[in-house]
């Protein structure tokens, strides 16, 4: 209930800031500020952006929580839209957002009752932990061993003629015949 009265009381708050400003330094003054405040917002998104994203890569490569870069992160994101809107009072709050040491204290407030559970980074991992066997690998570090083949060194090594894929083997085999007698009449 405290956040719904929240939600509805917070225009007029934005409102009473664009008054008591116009008021102190006039309506064309007023509109440019918010002008301002919008393209340093923009600035600042990407520039702090870039950072986090760098730091979040370097987290996740490594091993570690990345909890804490993923939430610094959002709280970016947040800053960059608070300062997009009109208004004095997001202005503050995405200001805030941008500064590292308040999004520590904030990250500081919300841990306590978050828990973060990384289940892999989006990307074919080959087994147990980051990066496969053995957990995460620093660059230059001897990885699994990879085979590269192109496709006429690569065969099934099924020999079974009873074998689903013996049709269709035969039947690509008989494509690509008649694809390269296209291909000489050409």
């Amino acid at each position: 209930m405290p956040l719904l009265i929240a939600i509805i009381l917070f225009p007029f708050v934005e409102i009473a800031g664009f008054i008591i400003v116009g008021r102190a330094i006039g309506l064309f003054p007023t509109l440019g500020l918010i002008v301002l405040t919008a393209v340093i917002g923009a600035i600042l998104l990407r520039v702090q952006g870039f950072s986090v994203l760098q730091r979040l890569q370097t987290d996740v490569r490594d091993g570690g929580d990345p909890g804490r870069e993923m939430v610094h992160g959002a709280m970016i994101v947040l800053a960059g839209i608070l300062l997009l809107i009109p208004g004095f009072v997001t202005d503050l709050i995405g200001f805030l957002l941008f500064i590292p040491p308040f999004r520590d204290f904030v990250w500081r407030r919300i841990s306590r009752n978050m828990v973060v559970v990384s289940q892999g980074s989006g990307f074919f991992r080959a087994g147990p932990g980051p990066g496969g066997p053995g957990g995460p690998r620093k660059p230059g570090g001897k990885g699994p061993t990879v085979v590269d083949l192109d496709a006429e060194d690569f065969s099934s090594g099924s020999s079974d003629p009873n074998s689903p894929w013996a049709e269709r083997d035969r039947l690509d085999d008989e494509r690509s015949d008649d694809d390269r007698k296209n291909d000489r009449d050409r």
